[in-house]
């Protein structure tokens, strides 16, 4: 099922100091493998990150988020890598050359779609200006997108060279800010869907949760007609479940 869908209706329950768990905090493992101490990107040494919010006025809402495989030279010091699509398309710069080299060799950096030509230009004026690179007349940028069109004004297209470099100064190892941060400050997934058999318990008894602890109220019938619609809304999905051939997350 849609997983921020699950998420909202299991906040709109808990009281507010607990809306703030992760997905695993809730018993619910993604994928096969046990996560490291901070279950992120930075649980691998010398791996760095580094964001930059952009919030103004009622139409601005985006970001950029900059991944350091290590804290030198990439172009001098290439780290191995892969291209992986895993669910559609995007417009992302610079996969060709990783396809075939198997190499990166500048940080990769995520943001919005339309702004991907400009960090791509600033990305290329960083590692330009590194010490060791005078001489060097081709560098291949790695950009990936999110399209933050709907909560963004994405045709301004305001992230500069300014974002992207106190992004690069600002990457640090350790925990990693979530959510509406970076490059998802404007992101919307409600277009991932997916079913489970968690998924389906959970929203069975939600509302059976709500009726118990808030008895006959408008709260416990909204939260039985919100299941009633994610059970209709996801029935396809439902009948590929119970057939065994619905996708599974992490593998």
């Amino acid at each position: 099922m849609r997983i921020i869908s699950i998420l909202g209706l299991i906040a709109f329950a808990l009281p507010l100091s607990a809306q703030r768990l992760r997905l695993r905090d809730l018993g619910v493992s993604i994928g096969i493998l046990a996560p490291g101490p901070l279950n992120a990107i930075t649980d691998v040494e010398g791996v760095r990150v580094g964001q930059v919010t952009l919030i103004r006025g009622d139409n601005v809402r985006t970001g950029v988020t900059v991944i350091l495989p290590h804290a030198g030279n990439l172009f001098q010091d290439k780290v191995a890598g892969a291209i992986f699509v895993g669910n559609g398309f995007g417009k992302i710069t610079g996969t060709t050359q990783v396809e075939e080299l198997g190499e990166i060799e500048t940080p990769i950096v995520l943001t919005s779609t339309l702004n991907v030509p400009r960090v791509a230009d600033a990305l290329l004026d960083y590692m330009l200006a590194l010490p060791g690179n005078e001489n060097v007349r081709s560098i291949n940028p790695l950009i990936a997108e999110t399209n933050d069109g709907i909560l963004n004004d994405a045709r301004s297209r305001p992230v500069s060279r300014a974002e992207v470099f106190e992004a690069i100064r600002s990457a640090a190892g350790g925990a990693v800010a979530e959510g509406s941060v970076g490059a998802g400050t404007g992101t919307i997934a409600f277009g991932f869907k997916i079913s489970s058999l968690a998924a389906l318990v959970t929203a069975t008894l939600l509302p059976l949760g709500t009726f118990y602890l808030f008895g006959n109220t408008l709260v416990s019938w909204a939260m039985l007609l919100i299941a009633a619609l994610i059970f209709w809304r996801h029935r396809t999905n439902i009948r590929q479940l119970f057939a065994g051939k619905e996708r599974m997350i992490g593998r």
